[in-house]
Order: C-alpha cells, then sequence, then structure tokens
C-alpha cells in the first residue's frame, strides 16, 4: 500500500512555521540582550559600586588570607604504618572540629588555629617495594594475575606498604619546623609499644653486623692463609686443586654479599633513630588552588551576579502579581 503523497502546500506551510519559530528564538533572545544593556544603564550606579566593593574585599581577603601547603615525605618504621594514618586522622578530624586545645596541648602545635586539614598518602614506588623483597615481588604477581596491576599498586593493602609516605597540610600564613612539623612528628613518634619494637630491632640488626663482621674476618684469615700457602708453592697444579675442589670463587662471593650487607645495614641504621622517620620537608608552598588569591575577581562579579538574580527575582514577582490581579 503506496503513502498519499504530501500536498507541496502543507510543505511550504510547514517550512514557513518553522522558519517563523526560528526567527521569533533569535528575536527572544535579541530582546533579552536589550533588555539586560538597558537594566545595567538604569543600574549603572548600583552595579559600578558593587563591583567596587566586590574588588576592594578580594583585594583585602587575598592580601590577609594566604593559605600555604606544607609538605613531609616520611617512612614509617617497624610496622607502624597504620597507626601513623590512623593518628593523622585523628589530627584532621581534631582541626576539623576546632579543637585548638586539643592541637596545641597533646600535639603540641604552637598556632592550631592556622591549621586547616592534614592528610597523609603512599608515595607509589613499586620498584623500591620490591627491591631485594622477593616475597612482595611475587604478592604483585600473584594479585596482578587476578586484575589490572595499576589498580592492585593503588590498592591500599599495597600502597600502605610502600616505604615512603607523604605527610600535606595547609595552614593559614606562613608556618615554621617548630611551630608544626616538630609537634606533628613528636607526636607521631610518641608510643611506648613501637619504641619497645624500634630497641630490640636496632639491637638485632647490631647483633647481625658484629656477627657478619666475624664471618668477614674468619674469610679474610682464609684467604691471607690460602694466599701464603700458593705464594710459597712451587706447583702450579695446587692452584687448580683449590680453585677446582675448594670452591674458591663461593667464598669470595660470599664475603663480596657480606660487605654489601654490612652497608645496607649501616644506611638502615640512620632511618631506624625514628618510628616515623622525615627524609625531607617542605614548607609554605603557596596554594592557589579554587578560591585562593582570586577573590579579587570572583567576589565582584559574585555580588553583581547576585544583584541581577535579585532584581529579576522582583520583576518576576511583580508581574505574575499583576496577571493575578488582572
Amino acid at each position: 500500500m503506496s503513502a498519499t503523497p504530501q500536498n507541496p502546500d502543507d510543505q511550504e506551510l510547514d517550512l514557513s512555521q518553522i522558519s517563523r519559530k526560528v526567527g521569533d528564538f533569535f528575536e527572544g533572545i535579541s530582546n533579552r540582550f536589550f533588555k539586560g544593556i538597558l537594566f545595567f544603564k538604569r543600574n549603572i550606579v548600583w552595579v559600578g559600586t558593587l563591583f567596587v566593593i566586590g574588588a576592594g574585599l578580594g583585594f583585602y581577603l587575598d592580601k590577609n588570607t594566604k593559605i600555604y601547603d606544607n609538605q613531609i615525605i616520611v617512612t614509617p618504621n617497624f610496622g607502624s604504618t597504620d597507626d601513623m594514618y590512623a593518628k593523622i586522622e585523628l589530627i584532621n578530624s581534631k582541626i576539623g572540629e576546632g579543637d585548638s586545645i586539643f592541637l596545641k596541648n597533646v600535639i603540641g602545635v604552637k598556632e592550631p588555629k592556622k591549621l586547616k586539614g592534614i592528610e597523609v598518602s603512599p608515595v607509589t614506588d613499586v620498584y623500591k617495594f620490591v627491591e631485594n623483597k622477593a616475597q612482595n615481588f611475587e604478592l604483585i604477581k600473584l594479585m596482578a594475575e587476578d586484575g589490572d596491576i595499576e589498580k592492585v599498586i593503588k590498592e591500599s593493602i599495597t600502597s600502605k606498604n610502600y616505604p615512603y609516605h607523604l605527610i600535606e597540610f595547609s595552614t593559614v600564613d606562613l608556618t615554621s619546623n617548630e611551630a608544626t612539623v616538630k609537634p606533628i612528628l613528636d607526636y607521631l613518634n610518641n608510643s611506648d609499644y613501637y619504641k619497645m619494637i624500634q630497641k630490640e630491632f636496632v639491637n638485632n640488626v647490631k647483633i647481625k653486623m658484629v656477627e657478619n663482621d666475624s664471618v668477614i674476618g674468619q674469610i679474610n684469615g682464609f684467604l691471607n692463609t690460602f694466599n701464603s700457602t700458593i705464594s710459597g708453592s712451587q706447583k702450579s697444579d695446587k692452584l687448580v686443586y683449590y680453585n677446582e675442589n675448594s670452591q674458591l670463587d663461593d667464598v669470595i662471593k660470599t664475603k663480596d654479599n657480606l660487605v654489601n650487607e654490612q652497608g645496607s645495614h649501616r644506611l638502615e641504621l640512620v632511618s631506624l633513630d625514628k618510628i616515623v622517620k622525615d627524609n625531607s620537608v617542605t614548607l609554605n608552598i603557596k596554594n592557589n588552588k579554587k578560591l585562593n588569591g582570586k577573590k579579587k575577581i570572583i567576589l565582584p562579579l559574585l555580588f553583581v551576579f547576585v544583584f541581577v538574580l535579585v532584581n529579576s527575582f522582583r520583576s518576576y514577582y511583580r508581574n505574575q502579581l499583576a496577571k493575578l490581579n488582572a
């Protein structure tokens, strides 16, 4: 069954209606734009006054309210990562509550009202996580088999075990190490339980170093004896005998491994003097994010916008009231 052909007059009528509606639409925009010009012309004094007030207030706030970011890179030792995260969360909650007494008397912050917030996050470094730790490498491989490797790396079960973590806090105006950083770090390191673990851990490392030195001394004695024997020998086949049967290469490799291990232990002891070791501190980075430093621009526009909004509402109210009374 064929469709009935559309009348050409109807098509012309439809096109005419569409054209008229498009024209009405653009005319409406033009009218609104012109009304806006008339509105600002009638209220130029009010708009100008509000703009100047907003700009002046914005300049004052930008000058007298400066936010600074501060960063501390730390290494939590002896399995104290969860304890550190819990303490940072507690500090942040006290900042949110405005509990200046806790921040000053318990934490020791000199100017608690300057603190605007604090948080801690892991520094993603999967290479350090698996470095010289075969079990960590196997854990990453096992977890990656069932999911996205990037997701696994960022999961808390993995990320909390990274060696480095970033503590970030914001302050109103400049701060100093003595005013904020030292009190926060002292609070994080204040734990009798982890101090006992620290004592035993450091003691174990030192005992291991003494034992390693003893073994290295024995190996040196053996090598000196071997060298004297070879020097006094007139037969070269004895050297071949030692090379092939006394596993001399393994002895030398063992000494090399022990020397490297001793070096690692010395570096390890440097970072074991604190439960939460601060590796670097960066203070007073001016924060220009969000509204910080931009109030001189935002406030004038906001004041004018509110003025226009209020007048639009008044106009709408009068028109609706006129319709009801008509």
